[in-house]
């Protein structure tokens, strides 16, 4: 197929005018077998798109994910992220499950990057960036359709940060309570103004005093916990990274927090946060949330009493 590339620069009052007038040329192109390029266009496009596809508008930002053996969904989240994204940079740290290829499939520009930190990792991404305006995803979240459209005709303002729409998924169920919806996370930030702080889990943004927080239309769909086994394994790691870090902070494990603290998250998230109308998944995140806190304060005791943390399940299992 010959290839035929258009130096064409317009000027900015032009630029709509003639941007729909190339991609009519460029359909036609493609009609009678001819590969049409605008200079300055993005790339090679995934066979996953249509050819129409390839004449496409992005937006002035980088997405930026870090990443570690995560090819079963690192594929869906690149696919929506090549809608909206001028540049979309991974910072992967050394997986070997396929990651990588599917990043470069998807024509990702790869950073291989030993582990940092969540906020260290992440900040180094933001400032490798081209674009100072950071969209900031992780390896198994995916836009949907409504908000790729409302990122497409954004235009990002000083002073303000955007909040996406997050609903995660668990076991192949929509969580919309529990604690866990609605779920606002500011995601879309100007580098220069916004950095990630926190060096253990949880990490946060630190946004300036006086910035507003508008909030765009459509889900980003949370992909998090694929089965049961994988909700067990994350407890125990988010456990120990989290008695890690009150570990440095002084705090000891008390009685309170042994025994009290998981009963009131219990509480708080099947009855409060009306985990009951999740149905069982709802039971099964709300029993499992008090077990987090349990194991907190377990591997927290250990850690005071000069002992190397146990592996353990936790107490509450799925039904």
């Amino acid at each position: 197929m010959a290839k035929v590339e258009l130096m064409i620069q317009p000027q900015k009052n032009t630029h709509l005018i003639l941007r729909t007038l190339l991609s009519g040329v460029a359909v036609l192109a493609l009609r009678h077998g001819v590969k049409l390029q605008i200079a300055g266009e993005p790339g090679p496009i995934h066979p996953k798109f249509s050819k129409l596809a390839a004449v496409k508008t992005t937006q002035k930002l980088t997405a930026v994910i870090i990443t570690h053996n995560v090819a079963g969904t690192i594929g869906d989240c690149l696919a929506a992220l090549q809608e909206v994204a001028g540049e979309i940079l991974v910072l992967d740290s050394f997986s070997d499950d396929g990651t990588v290829e599917i990043c470069r499939q998807y024509g990702a520009a790869l950073v291989p990057q030993e582990w940092l930190g969540y906020s260290a990792t992440k900040n180094l991404g933001n400032s490798l960036a081209r674009y100072d305006w950071i969209l900031s995803i992780d390896a198994d979240e995916v836009l949907s359709d409504e908000l790729v459209n409302s990122l497409k005709n954004l235009m990002p303002e000083d002073g303000v940060v955007y909040a996406l729409d997050r609903l995660t998924n668990y076991c192949g169920k929509w969580i919309r309570h529990s604690g866990w919806y609605p779920d606002w996370k500011v995601r879309l930030f100007n580098r220069n103004d916004v950095q990630w702080q926190g060096d253990f889990v949880h990490e946060t943004l630190a946004i300036p005093a006086g910035f507003e927080v508008a909030r765009l239309a459509g889900k980003m769909y949370h992909y998090s916990y694929k089965d049961s086994g994988d909700h067990l394994r994350r407890i125990e790691k988010y456990a120990r990274l989290s008695a890690q870090e009150q570990f440095e902070r002084g705090k000891k494990a008390t009685f309170a927090g042994l025994w009290l603290s998981p009963i009131a998250r219990f509480v708080r998230t099947y009855f409060i946060k009306k985990g009951f109308l999740d149905g069982k998944e709802g039971w099964v995140i709300s029993c499992r949330n008090a077990c987090l806190v349990r194991r907190r304060y377990e591997i927290l005791k250990e850690m005071w009493d000069g002992k190397a943390p146990r592996v353990k399940h936790p107490l509450f299992l799925a039904p």
